[in-house]
């Protein structure tokens, strides 16, 4: 993470080399997130860069191997928000296409296995407001008269 608190693009070297990792299946959807090259598989991130990092979503007996290999790596784009289930690859995972490719194939696995997410349409109208019903005035009527305010209660005295 940059210390002045602004991302930094992924080097190009790095684009491809994830690109080149990335599953070749159909149902695996490139698109950018954040101005980062991400994949998505039903609708669910599975992989993708940030800054010169790698990340990747990995839950279960996957993440705890990839634990055991290299250590906890959670995934926090901003310090002290890490996202749930994602890990950030190592350098050296990161800067060989071949070492990245089975924690991307993993997570991709993983991603098909989830329901998959409502595609999102148009936003839902909102109702209407109710509103007070006012008959129309007529042109040049007078406003009606108000009515006659009720007599005061009269406090009795015992």
């Amino acid at each position: 993470m940059s210390t002045t608190g602004k991302w930094q693009k992924s080097s190009p070297e790095l684009a491809a080399r994830f690109e080149a990792a990335l599953p070749t299946d159909a149902r695996a959807e490139r698109r950018k997130m954040f101005g980062y090259p991400c994949s998505f598989a039903n609708g669910h991130l599975y992989a993708g860069l940030h800054q010169q990092n790698v990340i990747v979503r990995l839950g279960g007996d996957v993440r705890a191997r990839f634990e055991a290999a290299h250590g906890k790596r959670p995934f926090e784009p901003m310090p002290g928000r890490s996202m749930k289930d994602f890990v950030v690859l190592t350098d050296a995972d990161a800067a060989d296409a071949a070492r990245m490719r089975p924690w991307i194939s993993e997570a991709f696995a993983q991603a098909l296995a989830l329901a998959p997410k409502p595609a999102k349409g148009a936003k839902a109208a909102k109702p209407a407001k109710a509103m007070a019903s006012k008959a129309p005035k007529a042109r040049g009527a007078k406003p009606a008269a108000k009515p006659a305010k009720p007599a005061a209660k009269r406090s009795a005295r015992a």
